[in-house]
This record gives C-alpha cells, structure tokens and sequence, in this order.
C-alpha cells in the first residue's frame, strides 16, 4: 500500500468514525507529504470535515481547490445537509450548475433530500426534472429520494407515482413510502403497502426493524392498540428481542403510552436493555399526558443516576410539566440542577425556565433569570415569554414597554409577539394601545398576516370594555371566517354586560357552528341564568343531558410542603375536609363583620334558595384549596399563598379572596385559566378587570 493510498484510508476511517483530532492530524500529513494538490484526497478531506460538522474548514478546502469533479461539489452539499443547511446545499447546487460540471445520482438524491428538509415542493420538483432528463430518476438512490422528497412534502399522489414506477424496489424504496405514509398521518394505506411487500417473493423483501417503526406509527396515528399488539407479538414469535433493538421498543413504548396503555408501556421500558435518551422522554410524557406528576418525577430521578446526558429537550419537557401544575418547590430544585448542566445553557431550556416561574406566580424569578440573560443571547421567544407573562398578571404598560425595547433591540415581532402585547393590553383594559398594535400589526400584511387570535384579543377587549356593537362588527368584518372561539369571546363580553338579546343570538349562531361541544351551552346556560331567565337555561340544559354532554369540572390544587393538593368544586375526600369547611365558616363571618363581606349568590347559577346558593358557593374548589392553607393554622409559612386552577375563577371567590387578603394581611396569588390575580390588602392585581 502506498502513501497516498494509506492518507485515503485514514481520511476515510476518520470520516466513517467522525474522528476530528485524528482527522485533522491526517491533513497535516497531507501537507507534509506533498499532497496538496491531489483532486481525491481533497474530495475525502471536504468528507470528513463535512461529518465532523466543520462545515467552515470543509468549504476553505473547496474553494481552495485548483481543480474540483462532482465528488467535490456532492461533499460539499452533503455536509451541508448532514448538518441541516440545505438552503446551503441547494446553493451549491446552483451554482456548480454555472461551473459546467454535471450532477451524478448522488448530486440529485442530496439535493431532493435538501428539499425534502426544508418542504420546497417546487424545487423538489424542478430538481426531479433534471434528474430525470440526465436519466439516474430510476437509479434506487435517486428513486428513493424523490419519493422521500414528495413524501415529506406531503405529496403522496406523486411520491406513490414514482414508487410504482420503480422497475426494482429494494427495502429502502418500501420504507421510505411506508414512513412518508405513517409521519404523513395516513390512515389506512401504511397497512396495505405493509401487505404488498409481504406478498413479495424476493429476500430482501423481507421487512427489518425500520418496516416495523413505521407501521407502530401508523399504529399510534390511528390510536390502533389491537393491531399494535398484534405487530408486537407477532415481533416475538418471529424471534426479534425487542429489548435490545432499542428504536423498535421505543416507538412500541410511544404506541402504548398514545393509547392510554401505561402499564405495558411501563412494562416494555423496564425492560429495555440499553435505554436512550428518547425512551425515558417518552415514558415521562405518558405519565405527563395522565396527570401522573409522581411517577414522571420519580422517573427524572431515576434518569439523573444514570450515564445518560440529559438534553435540552427533555429538560424543556420537563420544566414544562412543572409549569402547567405550577409545582414551585420542584421547579426551584430543577432550575438549580439545571445550572449544573451543559445543556442547561441552551436558549429553549433558559426560555422554559423563565416560562416556568411566571406560571408558578413568581414574575420576580422570572424577571431576574431574563435580566440574567445577555441581551445577544435573548432570542424573540425569550422577549415573547416575558411580554405574555406580564400581560397574565395584568401589567400592560410594562409588557408594552418590554415589547418596544424589544425592537430597539432589533429583534422584530412575529404573530406570536404580536399576539403577547394585544392579549397584555386586553387584560389591562388599555384600548387606545391596542387599537394602536392591532393597526399596526394589519399594515404589516406582507411580513405577517393578521390571525383569527389576533381578533380574538381585540374582540375581548372591546367587549370586556361594553363596545358590543363594535366587537360583533369587527368579527363580521374578518377577511376570513369567524371561529367558534371567536364568537365565545363575545358571548362572555355579552354575559358580563347582562346584554341578553345579543347573547341569545351569538349563542344561536355557536349551537348551529358546533352544536356537539359542551361549552357553547354552559356558556349560553350561565348567560340566561344569571339573566333569571330558568326556563331558558334549564332547556339548554336539557340539550346538554340528551346529548350526553357534561361540564368541565372545575379543580383547583395548592402546593404544601412539595405535596400538591387537588380539589374539586363540592370536594369532601380531603383528609382535613370537615376542618376546611369550619375554617372557612369562621372566614366569612370575620369577613362580614370587618370587610362587609357578601355571598355573591347571583354566581351561583341555579334555581335554589338563598341558604343552599350560599352552601354551593363555600365549596367552591379554590376556596377548598384555601381553607387546606388556612386549616394547619401555619399561616406564617406562606409569604404569599398560591392556588392554581383549571378555569376561570367565578366572581364571588373573586370578592371573598379580596376580603379575605385584607382581613388576614396576607397575599393571595391565583392562576386561573387565563391569567394571574395577585389579591393584597382587598385589592386585586386586575383591578376587578378579567
């Protein structure tokens, strides 16, 4: 073996091994040797600099390059691509089309998959053209990669056309339709394509590990837990030991996890031999998705003892879980081992964090962790969260100083930031700044088009504001179709402004959009009730039952001593439930007698006499949810007492945390299903706006 014969083959190990160190030795013997010339040594130096994810080396290397083939210009894009640049890729490809060089089967198949990355139908296309004109577009490298392109393209007409037209179909070209079918959400064809291929005769028909992901997935899209079962099995008896074939036994732990089947997912992930980064993700998700907060815990801790690095996804995953149940003690201990962490750094993970405070009620965390970011280093998501959180707690005038010093920085609003500042200043109650966003964001039509939720927001704020008129012609003017969504925001501006002529016919046009969804008729039921419109309401009642709809039930949970509590509205099962209620009884009589304190019974929306209205209203579930706080008598354990709920919070708890703040000189935060309320001193942060 020769030299240079020896230089290409460890240029081509350290390729293979992405061996950079070892690479990088290898091109200074290049040099050395005189080399530096040599057409296919450089080719496998773009190559390997190209797997490395050295992309600025690769292409100094290929500029420097006297003389270049197709090798060089189809290294070059494949790095490219490997590293998820195609736009770079098909720039390249552009312009190798300038230098006179014809592309081979491996130039087009890097290029539609660049295509295929990114969802650009149309050069996949023109690039399907030439590859066909040159005549590789039956070649398998090439064949398979316009039907991946079509197929991530969501074109499955085309990408099957060219499946069919295939003279010899090798495993891949029926993975690749089998995955594009399955990731696309195809329904049935993943099954008949799976029994095509079994019917085919030759060897390398023979379906591997990767026929079966695909066909698990087609199993999750459709929520097929009989027919995933049985693809299980079937792996079993066939002999495949799915615990060691780990991308197998994941995407079977996801089937079960998406089917409601915990307790096999949970069975096949403990026995898993060698267990990656995406079991453990997804096994914490099932439990997420349930509620199941104590098993997902157990499991992080679970997965901080082993060897496995702990990403920035599932960080992010993590600490999101921990923000939908606003678990303050659990975030604080996560954020601290975060810190610890390289993937701790990351810019979604730092996002996550700041997001987290501010859903667990505490904006100064969250307002330090931001300030605590370099201003280079905040990315428009990091402007976004903060703005949206602000808008939560009612602070508009802050979230729109946050939004402006945002462009100051030169980081221009999406749909999303735009979204943060209308919601902020609809929760304020500031309509001169919204109309003034709101404009804005309608002459920005050809950067960013206006969104059903961008109205939605301006809607809500002129009709929390009594402009009924204007809301319902604002929606009427929409240059798209009104949403359910849309309407409900109107018919809530209708309730809160007792304007039953216009909710009875908003209510009308909900019942005839989506006449099967519970909440157009609680919402419609509530609008007559408070009305004491009873033989209304109880008729949409009535609907409800024969149609075997069922309101939402309302929950409310706290966080004590890192045990979080859950209650329900009428909840008697707590241990401490007959303390709850007699603390809560010596509440309100303190409260009459210093705070003037009155049952709101109008909220209490049935046909009942005072006394029972009165009763309906004490168990309400946030007031549950106080009275466990209030019932241990260590009131000077809370610097602020945090209570969490899954809807809005009605307006007679409204009043009574109010009195109840003052009377006890105690805050009182409560994160209800739209925003934040802090209660200090009878005064609450909405200013009684929400």
């Amino acid at each position: 073996m020769t030299e240079r014969q020896r230089i290409m083959k460890l240029l081509r190990g350290c390729s293979r091994g992405m061996l950079l160190d070892g690479g990088r030795k290898a091109h200074a013997c290049t040099m050395k040797m005189g080399f530096s010339v040599d057409l296919i040594i450089h080719n496998d130096l773009i190559d390997m600099y190209g797997k490395c994810g050295e992309l600025e080396m690769a292409h100094t290397i290929f500029d420097g390059m006297s003389e270049k083939n197709v090798v060089s210009w189809t290294s070059l894009m494949s790095s490219y691509v490997s590293q998820g640049d195609a736009l770079a890729s098909l720039s390249l490809f552009c312009q190798m089309g300038c230098s006179g060089i014809k592309p081979n089967e491996f130039t087009f198949s890097t290029n539609l998959k660049a295509c295929g990355m990114i969802g650009i139908i149309k050069n996949g296309m023109q690039i399907h053209g030439l590859c066909s004109k040159a005549g590789f577009e039956l070649i398998p490298v090439a064949g398979n990669s316009i039907i991946d392109m079509y197929s991530k393209c969501g074109r499955f007409v085309e990408a099957a056309q060219m499946f069919e037209s295939m003279p010899f179909k090798t495993l891949i070209s029926w993975n690749i339709m089998l995955s594009g079918y399955s990731n696309g959400g195809c329904v049935n064809e993943p099954f008949h394509l799976f029994r095509r291929m079994q019917e085919e005769e030759e060897e390398e028909q023979i379906p591997d590990e990767y026929t079966f992901v695909s066909l698990i997935k087609a199993c999750s899209v459709r929520g097929a837990i009989c027919e995933g079962s049985q693809i299980h099995a079937s792996l079993i008896r066939k002999g495949l030991w799915i615990s060691c074939r780990m991308i197998v036994a994941n995407s079977l732990v996801d089937l079960y996890v998406k089917c409601g089947q915990l307790a096999d997912a949970r069975t096949l992930f403990d026995e898993i031999m060698l267990k990656n980064i995406i079991s453990w993700t997804v096994m914490m998700a099932g439990y997420t998705q349930e509620g199941n907060l104590c098993d997902a815990m157990n499991l992080f801790d679970d997965l901080r003892k082993t060897e496995i690095e702990v990403d920035g996804f599932i960080l992010s995953s993590l600490i999101g879980i921990i923000a939908d149940f606003a678990l303050v003690e659990q975030g604080k201990q996560l954020h601290s081992y975060i810190l610890k962490l390289p993937s701790g750094l990351d810019i979604s993970v730092a996002n996550s964090v700041i997001d987290m405070y501010l859903k667990c009620g505490l904006l100064e965390e969250a307002k330090k962790c931001f300030d605590e970011m370099e201003m280079a280093y905040r990315s428009l998501v990091s402007w976004t969260v903060m703005i949206s959180g602000y808008g939560k707690y009612g602070y508009g005038e802050e979230a729109i100083w946050l939004f402006e010093q945002m462009e100051l920085n030169m980081i221009y609003p999406d749909d999303v930031a735009y979204l943060a500042v209308l919601s902020a200043c609809s929760h304020a109650g500031l309509i001169d700044e919204c109309r003034h966003y709101f404009s804005r964001l309608c002459m920005d039509i050809n950067r960013i088009k206006p969104r059903v939720e961008h109205y939605a927001c301006f809607v809500d704020l002129l009709g929390r504001g009594g402009y009924l008129e204007e809301a319902k012609n604002l929606i009427r003017s929409m240059p798209f179709e009104p949403t359910v969504e849309i309407w409900q925001t109107l018919l809530g501006a209708c309730r809160v402004h007792k304007d039953l002529e216009m909710g009875r016919e908003v209510g009308e046009i909900l019942l005839r959009l989506d006449g099967d969804n519970h909440v157009n008729y609680v919402m419609l039921s509530n609008l007559y009730a408070e009305a004491g419109k009873w033989s209304e309401c109880e008729s949409i009642r009535n609907s409800m039952r024969r149609k075997g709809m069922k309101k939402e039930a309302g929950r409310s949970w706290i966080e004590i001593d890192k045990e979080v509590h859950f209650f329900y509205g009428g909840d008697d099962t707590h241990p401490l439930s007959e303390k709850i209620h007699t603390v809560l009884r010596e509440m309100e009589m303190r409260m009459k007698e210093k705070a003037g304190y009155a049952y709101g019974v109008r909220f209490a929306l049935h046909d009942i006499d005072e006394e029972s209205k009165e009763e309906n209203l004490r168990v309400h579930s946030e007031k549950l949810a106080i009275g466990l706080a209030l019932a241990r008598g260590k009131l000077e354990e809370f610097e602020v007492i945090r209570v969490f709920k899954n809807l809005r919070i009605c307006g007679d708890c409204h009043e009574f945390i109010k009195g109840l703040s003052k009377v006890l000189r105690k805050v009182f935060l409560v994160r209800d299903a739209t925003r934040f309320h802090r209660f200090e001193d009878g005064i609450c942060s909405c200013k009684d706006y929400w």
